[in-house]
C-alpha cells in the first residue's frame, strides 16, 4: 500500500449501519475486514458527531474472530493485555506492540529479499517456485500481522483436502514442507 494513500472513510449512521463512501454502499464488519486484509487502511467516523470508531470496529472484528475459534491471541496474551489497562505497563505496552509488529513484517521483507538476491540456490532450476512457494507460507502464516490472512480457518477456505479433509493435515504438510527446506538450506550452509 502506498503511503500517500488516504484511509477508505466508512461513516456511520444513527441507525448503526455503516456506509462505504467510495463506493457508496453499505457495508458489514466482514467487509471492512476483507478491506484491510486486501492492505487498505481505513477510517470509521460518526456521522453525526464526527467521533473516530475505528478502534471501537476493529476491536470488535478482532472479537468476532477469536469468537468463531480462529484464535490468533493466546489466552496469556489477552490476560496480559487486560491487566496491562490498570498498572503502569499501560503507556509501554501500545509501544512494545507496535515495535514488535514493525519488526516481524520487516523481518519477513528482509528474508524475501535475501531470499532472492543473497541465495546460492537462485541460479538453480525451479528455484523461482520454490520460492513462490516459501512466499505463499510466510504469508498464509504471518498475514495475520500483514493483512493478507489466507490460509486455514478462514469460512470460504475451500481448498483441496486430505483424504480426511481435515485442515490440521495441512498444516502437517505445511510443517514437513518447511522443515524438509531448512534442511536443505543448512545442507547448502554446511
Amino acid at each position: 500500500m502506498a503511503e500517500t494513500e488516504q484511509p477508505l472513510l466508512i461513516k456511520r449512521y444513527a441507525s448503526r449501519r455503516l456506509y462505504n463512501t467510495e463506493t457508496s454502499d453499505y457495508v458489514t464488519l466482514e467487509d471492512i475486514a476483507s478491506f484491510i486484509r486486501e492492505g487498505r487502511e481505513v477510517q470509521i467516523v460518526d456521522l453525526k458527531s464526527g467521533d473516530d470508531l475505528t478502534r471501537q470496529y476493529l476491536l470488535q472484528i478482532i472479537a468476532e474472530h477469536e469468537g468463531r475459534g480462529e484464535n490468533v491471541l493466546p489466552l496469556a496474551v489477552l490476560t496480559d493485555l487486560v491487566r496491562s489497562y490498570t498498572t503502569s505497563a499501560s503507556t509501554v505496552v501500545p509501544q512494545f506492540l507496535q515495535m514488535s509488529f514493525d519488526m516481524l513484517r520487516d523481518g519477513q521483507s528482509k528474508m524475501m529479499e535475501n531470499m532472492s538476491t543473497m541465495n546460492p540456490m537462485a541460479k538453480m532450476p525451479g528455484f523461482e517456485a520454490m520460492q513462490a512457494q516459501q512466499e505463499a507460507f510466510l504469508k498464509a502464516m504471518t498475514g495475520g500481522f500483514s493483512g493478507n490472512w489466507s490460509g486455514p480457518g478462514r469460512e470460504d477456505d475451500d481448498r483441496p483436502r486430505g483424504k480426511s479433509g481435515d485442515k490440521g493435515e495441512d498444516l502437517e504438510s505445511i510443517k514437513a514442507e518447511l522443515a524438509k527446506l531448512q534442511k536443505k538450506l543448512s545442507d547448502l550452509d554446511g
